[in-house]
């Protein structure tokens, strides 16, 4: 298999599809390749449950590869710009592997066929760009990524495969170009977004109606003791309402945590947001003492890779987050790589918590694995909105007109959207978690559902129900 051919302003061949290659240079080679199949050029490697340090060890020295180990990086915070000349990343708690282009050709590592029986290799799949999407219900547009993908990895929608064949390269260098100005264009706005608003709350109330729904408010628990980790694209860290919180943060995009966009502050907000925010403002945020761990994603412009959002959870599983929210949606059927990647939290007590999409159809990736907690969205009325999807649904919670923090100078705004709902899971979830330490992984999952307050309504469109609080 010949690289393709690269024009003399992109990066060339051999560097484009590096492991250390930037978002942006694999959108450059992409473009150049004008094959419009939205892959990086990379490879992603997942290995079969036991395999160790020996195994690896013989994909470095008997394929000849240079493999950097995130567990060489402090608190396994490998960020990929940092790794050179690496032909390869391996990532422990995932148990997968990230791989260039060039080294995969090279090694005859790009393609599943002539893989032995008695390999610790499961699978290799090529990897995938991954966008922000259209939004959701009219409001601050705050959940749903899409990725771009033939039903070779994901099994496509209905009528995916053939938009997508549809789609030519200029939406590659139309998005391309957006990177350059997106941020330029958001820090003039002077409020993160473009997008139609609806005015935040004035009247000095208790809580938000999200969580008064959910029972929050009569709680005792704050959520004490427990990491949750949100990987989206950042957080304002100066946000008045956060200080003296304990708040770590990592970027795998390669640009800076602030979040410029929005969405990530106001997931934050709603699952670890203050107790008391100053008046009039109400409380909005469910664990007030959990230690925030921010994973930056998606850039600016709200792109990525699956092996940012992938570098991301491993970080979390290796920080002890037992509490894992991935607001992020992607389009086609149950992904394996996330199957695996699910189960691997699930193994070392992280519970991953994703949104349906925000499609109003299907449950997409990752939330249709069977390893991921998958959440609906409801109105005040506690039904099902038109934007929460139909399938393979666990959990439900409130994701209409849901009032949370925004990065400075605004603070606060007021969002819809799948993603406002999996924030609340994920607040009540550190919640539980507090209670005792024998509610980790699967047992966590469980307990959500078991406590949930049953719904008039088909599990297809609210699975266990409500989600309440301790």
């Amino acid at each position: 298999m010949a690289l393709p051919n690269i024009h003399n302003d992109a990066p060339d061949g051999a560097s484009a599809n590096r492991v250390s290659s930037s978002v942006e240079d694999l959108l450059l080679a992409a473009l150049a390749r004008g094959d419009n199949a939205f892959q990086t050029g990379r490879y992603l490697v997942t290995f079969k449950p036991g395999a160790d340090n020996k195994d690896l060890k013989a994909l470095d020295t008997g394929q000849g590869m240079r493999m950097a180990d995130a567990r060489d990086f402090e608190g396994q915070a490998a960020t990929l710009d940092q790794l050179g000349d690496a032909d390869a990343l391996f990532l422990p708690e995932i148990n997968m592997a990230l791989i260039g282009g060039h080294a995969a050709i090279e090694h005859k590592m790009d393609a599943w066929v002539g893989i032995a029986s008695d390999s610790p290799i499961a699978s290799i799949d090529p990897e995938y760009f991954v966008f922000a999407d259209g939004g959701t219900s009219g409001s601050i547009v705050e959940s749903g990524f899409v990725e771009l993908a033939t039903d070779t990895t994901f099994e496509g929608l209905p009528g995916f495969a053939e938009s997508l064949q549809q789609t030519s390269d200029a939406y590659l260098r139309g998005f391309l170009r957006a990177t350059k100005t997106i941020a330029n264009e958001i820090r003039k706005s002077g409020n993160g977004h473009s997008h139609q608003e609806i005015e935040e709350e004035t009247e000095a109330i208790q809580a938000t109606w999200g969580l008064k729904a959910c029972k929050v408010p009569a709680s005792r628990r704050s959520g004490a003791g427990i990491n949750v980790a949100v990987l989206t694209n950042g957080f304002d860290v100066g946000h008045p309402g956060f200080v003296g919180r304990t708040v770590v943060s990592q970027t795998f995009v390669g640009e800076p945590v602030m979040d410029l966009n929005g969405h990530g502050t106001h997931m934050i907000g709603t699952a670890c947001g203050p107790l008391a925010p100053a008046n009039p403002t109400p409380r909005y945020g469910i664990g007030y003492k959990s230690a925030i761990y921010v994973a930056k994603v998606l850039t600016n412009s709200m792109t990525g890779t699956l092996a940012s959002v992938l570098t991301g959870i491993n970080w979390a599983i290796a920080n002890q987050c037992p509490v894992i929210l991935a607001p992020l949606a992607m389009a086609g059927g149950p992904s394996a790589i996330f199957t695996s990647v699910g189960q691997s939290a699930l193994n070392k007590g992280c519970l991953l918590i994703a949104g349906s999409s925000s499609s109003g159809t299907s449950v997409g990736a990752p939330a249709n694995s069977p390893t991921i907690m998958s959440v609906a969205a409801l109105n005040k009325s506690l039904q099902p909105t038109p934007f929460s999807p139909v399938g393979k649904i666990d959990i439900a919670a409130p994701g209409l007109d849901t009032f949370s923090s925004w990065p400075r100078p605004r603070l606060y705004a007021t969002s819809s959207g799948v993603a406002s709902a999996t924030a609340h899971v994920a607040g009540c979830a550190a919640l539980w978690a507090e209670t005792s330490p024998a509610l980790r992984g699967i047992r966590l999952w469980q307990k959500l559902q078991h406590t949930a307050r049953g719904l008039p309504f088909p599990v297809t469109r609210v699975g266990a129900g409500l989600v309440q609080a301790p």
